[in-house]
């Protein structure tokens, strides 16, 4: 440092004095601040020098040693901040003793650590809720999405009726009315009369009885009890539409399908059950003579409003048919809102039908109103229930419908083959 060679002239100067303050204060700096040490000796030498011009003339021994004291303890402060920058370039390098240890050394590896990690937790992110995510809330939608359920449209096409007691009877004629021809004056004798058959038609009650907590009806920024609601109201389509299809008659309607020939129910009707045909090869509908002969086993009476009924994967196995000349059976709707045609005729898709496999009824044509009647005996009714279960809300929902076949003349089946 250039203070050197200053301070030795001063201390082998004679000429020189200084007040005892001045060299008192020299020596108090403090060993362990090297910025305070640095000051101390710019402060100290910029007095020395405005004593060397004061003093110049005068010749003090008391002055002299004042002087020699000062530059001593300047000297000291010069070893001290040495020490310093030997300590510093050791630690740069990696060499010698280098700093002293913290008082932690665990916590401040691991802190390294974590900041060579881009780890800093002071940082603000919405990552964390505590750290300010709270004020960036992920927006939701309000509405709720339910998975798809496949509902038959049987009430569409069917015949549909509401009553107003327990039960429905229709009556049917066997229209065996006797006749003959006679001459002028014959003899008339008497002629058979028809006779008439009941048909009971029975209720069923489908029912659902879901269970909801007050506080999350008053609270959820949904509408829970609508939702709910629509819930139970499609899962009532649902299971109705199966029932008009396949119902055993057991506190249900009874299903079309089981008055086909050899059904449980084919023997109910007083007209007796619905023909059925074979599709002449096994497993798979692929024959276009199947389909032409299902078509024309029904009555002409029963063709205006007649209609395929079948499940998809029965659509995809029609569409593959040709007749003789090679043109496809099924053809596309060309008119928004109208079903594709199979042999000129409608072909409705039917969810619950079965698909095509041995002994299975997967194909059905005829008149569906008339040959299907559906009875609703009363609507869907819901029952606010806050006491059976507390602290939970039930919604006791329940509706009655019954169905059967009216007529069995104006429906056909196709039974793929065994």
């Amino acid at each position: 440092m250039k203070h050197v060679p200053a301070l030795a002239m001063l201390a082998g100067s004679t000429a020189l004095a200084m007040p005892r303050a001045i060299a008192a204060s020299s020596i108090r700096a403090d060993a362990n601040d090297p910025v305070a040490l640095i000051g101390q000796i710019n402060t100290t030498l910029a007095a020395m020098r405005a004593k060397q011009d004061e003093l110049s003339a005068k010749v003090d021994p008391l002055d002299v040693a004042q002087i020699a004291t000062m530059n001593a303890s300047i000297s000291t402060m010069q070893s001290t901040l040495d020490g310093f920058a030997t300590e510093m370039a050791a630690a740069r390098l990696g060499q010698g003793n280098g700093p002293a240890q913290p008082e932690n050394p665990e916590y401040t590896a691991a802190f390294m650590a974590h900041v060579r990690r881009n780890e800093v937790s002071a940082a603000m992110s919405v990552g964390s809720n505590p750290d300010g995510g709270y004020t960036a809330p992920v927006e939701w939608d309000r509405t709720i999405q339910g998975r798809l359920k496949l509902i038959s449209p049987m009430r569409q096409h069917a015949t549909v009726e509401t009553v107003g007691t327990a039960g429905f009877v229709k009556l049917f004629s066997d229209r065996a009315v006797g006749s003959g021809w006679v001459g002028e004056t014959a003899s008339r004798p008497a002629t058979n009369t028809p006779q008439l058959s009941p048909l009971t038609f029975g209720n069923g009650e489908i029912y659902a009885f879901p269970f909801v907590t007050q506080q999350l009806l008053d609270d959820s920024q949904v509408d829970i009890e609508q939702w709910l609601s629509g819930e139970v109201a499609t899962e009532f389509d649902r299971q109705e539409a199966i029932a008009f299809l396949s119902g055993n008659g057991v506190n249900k309607p009874q299903g079309l399908l089981n008055y086909v020939t050899g059904g449980t129910a084919a023997a109910i009707h007083p007209w007796g059950d619905i023909k059925s045909s074979n599709s002449g090869t096994a497993a798979a509908i692929d024959k276009s003579d199947a389909i032409v002969k299902l078509v024309y086993s029904l009555p002409t009476a029963y063709q205006g409003n007649a209609k395929f009924f079948a499940n998809l994967n029965t659509h995809g196995a029609l569409r593959l048919m040709k007749d003789g000349q090679g043109n496809y059976l099924w053809q596309p709707s060309y008119q928004a809102g109208q079903p594709a045609t199979l042999m000129g005729r409608p072909l409705v898709e039917m969810p619950d039908m079965p698909d095509v496999a041995a002994g299975s009824f997967s194909l059905l044509y005829g008149d569906m109103a008339e040959t299907y009647l559906i009875l609703d005996r009363i609507g869907v009714r819901v029952i606010r229930d806050a006491l059976t279960n507390k602290p939970f809300i039930g919604f006791y929902t329940t509706k009655r419908v019954g169905g059967g076949v009216k007529n069995p003349d104006a429906m056909k089946a196709l039974k793929t083959s065994a």
